[in-house]
């Protein structure tokens, strides 16, 4: 079956198992939803969300933020993985937001903001301006490599792939869709892709095999 081919089928599950894909993280503006994105890397959205109505009780404007110290930005965030580094960086993020006169939908901006990378843009270009985006993590990298739709070693790569098989107004949504089949249908390890709906029929024989082993 060809990649494409695949997509489709994919694509079609995917939209019966999750007509709406509502945002996981909590959020009310632009900017909580960029604190809240940022500090979910290797972190669970659960988990952000049960930390962040405390911060943004605080400080849930970049002027906010950036008249906390550094030190009181990381008591609040100390539960989340890596709060030293993302409490440093929320505060010079907040910093330059205030110095930029506020958050724009320009991927060159978003993307020079401290602790921003090409993904935290992606998710905020996509959720919250409605701008077509693709962001990729290593959860959608791994599903992707699973059912045969990218051979990537990287999620810039992956990205790439996947923007070419799916439409580009559909980007927004899918990307949601196959984080919430990964959380309910097909987890990182401990998986018996035989008895996945996707992997069973998705996945190369020599990938069940490989995964099997694990």
């Amino acid at each position: 079956m060809k990649r494409s081919e695949k997509a489709e089928i994919i694509g079609q599950m995917l939209d019966e198992l999750y007509p709406t894909t509502p945002v996981p993280l909590d959020h009310t503006s632009a900017y909580t939803l960029l604190v809240a994105v940022m500090l979910s890397a290797q972190t669970t959205d659960k988990k952000v969300n049960e930390v962040t109505p405390a911060l943004f009780a605080a400080a849930d404007t970049p002027e906010q933020m950036a008249a906390l110290e550094v030190e009181k930005i990381q008591a609040l965030i100390r539960e989340i993985g890596l709060a030293p580094t993302k409490a440093k960086n929320l505060r010079k993020m907040a910093e330059q937001i205030v110095d930029a006169g506020g958050l724009r939908p320009d991927w060159n901006y978003l993307e020079s903001l401290a602790g921003v990378g090409h993904k935290t843009a992606s998710v905020l270009m996509a959720q919250w301006y409605g701008i077509p985006a693709f962001p990729v993590d290593t959860h959608i990298h791994r599903l992707a490599a699973r059912w045969g739709l990218s051979k990537a070693k990287n999620v810039e790569q992956t990205e790439r792939d996947l923007k070419a098989l799916w439409p580009k107004e559909t980007w927004n949504k899918r990307h949601l869709q196959i984080i919430f089949f990964g959380r309910e249908y097909c987890p990182a390890r401990n998986h018996d892709l035989t008895a996945c709906p996707i992997c069973a029929w998705a996945a190369s024989k020599k990938r069940i095999r490989e995964e099997a082993r694990l």
